[in-house]
């Protein structure tokens, strides 16, 4: 019955009953997993979760590709643009951010409202790009300016200011080099099917 549902019933209406589900549930007060995102770029990410207590400062500056996952309470700032890769996993209370004001707020005081964004001085504003299938712990802080690689596991409480490579593990405030995930993949590999899969996000 539900395969015959998704034949007669056009995507873009089954996309759009999904998005006022997902509105609907974010006004329960209990945290929730939503499924599907419409990321900036206006991309249906039908199969990217994330939660309704994350918080998305300037959407419109975040491209999510799909099979992303965000948990709960998480601060995603889109200030000087955020992309996040394919597959990327991120924890609970985990912060990425793009801009930072601290300067401008102490410079203009109280008139730090009165003064437009693009005007303020002090007002540090950087991109953060997160590679394809990348782990970010529980409670760690990625600050502007950074790029992470992909296959990297950025380590639960650890601090983010520089970039971090590919299939890098890192841990710490400030973060610093830990390991490798390929060294810790490499056990589950014998199976060829797994392995192809594998290789396969790698490559694109």
């Amino acid at each position: 019955m539900k395969n015959l549902l998704r034949k007669i019933i056009p995507i873009q209406f089954r996309i759009s009953i999904q998005e006022n589900k997902n509105n609907l549930i974010r006004s329960f007060k209990s945290p929730k997993m939503l499924g599907g995102y419409r990321d900036s770029s206006g991309a249906w990410r039908a199969k990217t979760r994330i939660s309704d207590t994350a918080y998305l400062y300037h959407p419109e500056r975040i491209l999510i590709e799909d099979n992303v996952f965000v948990w709960h309470h998480t601060i995603l700032d889109g200030t000087g643009m955020l992309t996040i890769g394919e597959g990327t996993q991120i924890g609970a209370w985990v912060g990425i951010f793009t801009h930072s004001s601290h300067i401008s707020i102490r410079i203009y005081g109280s008139h730090y409202q009165e003064v437009a964004e693009q005007d303020k001085k002090g007002y540090k504003v950087s991109p953060v790009t997160i590679g394809k299938y990348t782990f970010i712990g529980a409670g760690a802080k990625v600050l502007p300016g950074t790029k992470i690689g992909k296959g990297a596991i950025i380590s639960a409480g650890s601090i983010v200011s520089k970039d971090v490579g590919d299939f890098e593990i890192v841990a710490g405030d400030p973060a610093e080099v830990i390991g490798n995930t390929k060294t810790l993949d490499k056990r589950y590999l014998k199976d060829k099917q797994i392995l192809e899969w594998y290789n396969a996000w790698q490559e694109d």
